[in-house]
């Protein structure tokens, strides 16, 4: 299916543009759309989503009906640590994937909430009711879930504009020499394997803070501080400067006895969209993260 439409203002941004125009499509779709070569402009693709349009200019978007996928509440247990008439925080499991898609289309975060809570935000559509943002299915923690449009709609632009705070703890291969700094990085899809994230000149901005907490002899655990907000970018950015996430399958090396990564969303803070009250979440390291911590041998001397 394909739709099409002229540019009628100068300079306005593409993205911005195909949301007027598509009022049924959130911007992560329309971003999708625009990455995965769908969205030309004067019949060319591989443009992007700030791409400042031009009077007159053609812009052609295709798109595929998505595939059926079942979004029925499910009986999953859920470790809600705080809810109101506008959101929820739950602390989510390793392994638990948050939203259903083409390989996991059931047994996920949404199923479970659609099960327990009688209202989501529906600003994510069908399949994401009520998330604002996400946790890769091997990353545990802390993450709000929208109730109504309202509280979806705050959380974002808090998250966007960097006034909500995220922070998570990770354990990292080897010894990192710096005390604390920031990572700047581009982030983009790698164009050899479509499951990773890589750096690239032509990604998109990524900003990481990040603090050593505690060294060990062949590991560091750190403190990371995300001022954006891109798919994978702890994981891809401990990779970039040499130190993996401990356990990452996909950016580092398997540890047997391990599921996954360790990196754990252990802290939330964020403005209540309705009361305006400063709000400051935590969550303890999970089991298989502080028993493996436990089994690290210290540094006697730094």
């Amino acid at each position: 299916m394909t739709k099409e439409f002229f540019a009628e203002e100068k300079g306005q941004r593409l993205d911005v543009f195909l949301m007027e125009r598509l009022p049924d499509f959130s911007r992560s779709h329309i971003k999708n759309l625009i990455e995965k070569e769908l969205v030309k402009v004067d019949g060319k693709s591989g443009v992007k989503a700030g791409l400042s349009l031009k009077i007159g200019q053609k812009i052609e978007v295709e798109w595929r009906e998505p595939e059926k996928i079942s979004t029925a509440g499910e009986d999953i247990s859920l470790n809600v640590v705080y809810e109101d008439g506008d959101l929820l925080v739950i602390n989510k499991p390793q392994g638990l994937v948050v939203h259903p898609c083409s390989s996991t289309k059931s047994g996920t975060l949404v199923n479970a909430l659609l099960f327990h809570v009688k209202d989501l935000s529906g600003i994510n559509g069908e399949l994401r009711p009520g998330i604002v943002h996400r946790l890769d299915k091997d990353t545990s923690g802390l993450l709000v879930v929208a109730k109504n449009d309202l509280a979806h709609k705050s959380l974002a632009e808090q998250i966007k504009n960097k006034t909500a705070r995220r922070c998570y703890l990770a354990l990292v291969e080897g010894y990192v020499k710096e005390n604390d700094g920031r990572i700047e990085t581009f982030l983009k899809r790698d164009p050899k394997d479509r499951k990773k994230i890589s750096v690239q000149v032509d990604g998109r901005i990524a900003i990481t803070d990040f603090k050593v907490l505690e060294r060990f002899e062949k590991c560091t655990l750190m403190e990371f501080s995300l001022l954006t907000g891109r798919t994978h970018q702890i994981r891809v950015q401990s990779k970039f400067i040499h130190h993996p996430v401990v356990g990452d399958k996909l950016y580092g090396h398997e540890i047997k006895g391990l599921e996954g990564q360790l990196l754990h969303a252990y802290k939330l803070s964020f403005t209540h969209p309705r009361t305006g009250r400063e709000m400051c979440f935590e969550a303890p390291l999970p089991q298989h993260f502080a028993e493996y911590l436990k089994k690290q041998k210290k540094l006697e001397i730094e």
